[in-house]
């Protein structure tokens, strides 16, 4: 069991199941949409990511980013990392036929999975990365705001690192700088781009 200090906030209480036996660490589901109107559960989660910061783990879909973008209001300036899961195809065991995209939630994921996602975000890392930090002035460089073409850049760009094809800038660039500096930043750019050329 991985023992983690700060809250993870899921969806749903397989979500919970699931990473329970995975994590020692409070895990609370949002109930879906419910938490919209769930004052005390979001006065809990304010709470808490004041003094602990808090893990967002709700699934890479349409409604996870909702879910995703109220949390970051209710938690304000606290710190929160937000975890995507990788985009695997596939369907629940306890459900009839797979999601709407076809890929996989949290639910469906793997310890091993959940283990290696978690650390790929950066949640296990005691410090910061060292290095300059990515800006929007990167993201404009690299041709992924500003243009004509960025949003099909951003996109394919997205399917690259094996993300949500529906993050905005500001959530691209918030989990840019969780993960890479910008010289890392600039090196990913760089083979990205190079593979996009090679299969045009």
């Amino acid at each position: 069991m991985i023992r983690l200090d700060a809250p993870v906030i899921v969806e749903g209480k397989y979500d919970k199941i699931t990473l329970s036996n995975v994590l020692d660490a409070l895990i609370i589901p949002t109930d879906g949409f419910r938490i919209f109107k769930d004052k005390e559960k979001c006065a809990l989660i304010r709470t808490l990511a004041k003094k602990y910061g808090v893990i967002v783990m709700t699934d890479s879909d349409s409604a996870g980013a909702v879910i995703r973008s109220y949390l970051k209001q209710v938690v304000g300036d606290a710190q929160i990392i937000q975890v995507y899961m990788p985009k695997i195809s596939g369907k629940e065991k306890r459900k009839n036929r797979p999601s709407k995209e076809g890929l996989l939630g949290v639910e469906g994921m793997t310890p091993r999975q959940i283990e290696e996602t978690l650390n790929r975000y950066g949640v296990f890392s005691k410090s910061d990365k060292t290095g300059e930090p990515i800006t929007k002035t990167d993201l404009y460089v690299a041709g992924l705001t500003g243009n004509p073409s960025a949003g099909s850049n951003r996109k394919d760009f997205l399917a690259y690192l094996d993300l949500p094809d529906n993050l905005t800038t500001p959530a691209l660039l918030d989990v840019l700088t969780r993960i890479y500096t910008r010289d890392e930043f600039e090196c990913l750019v760089k083979e990205w781009k190079n593979n996009r050329q090679k299969s045009l």
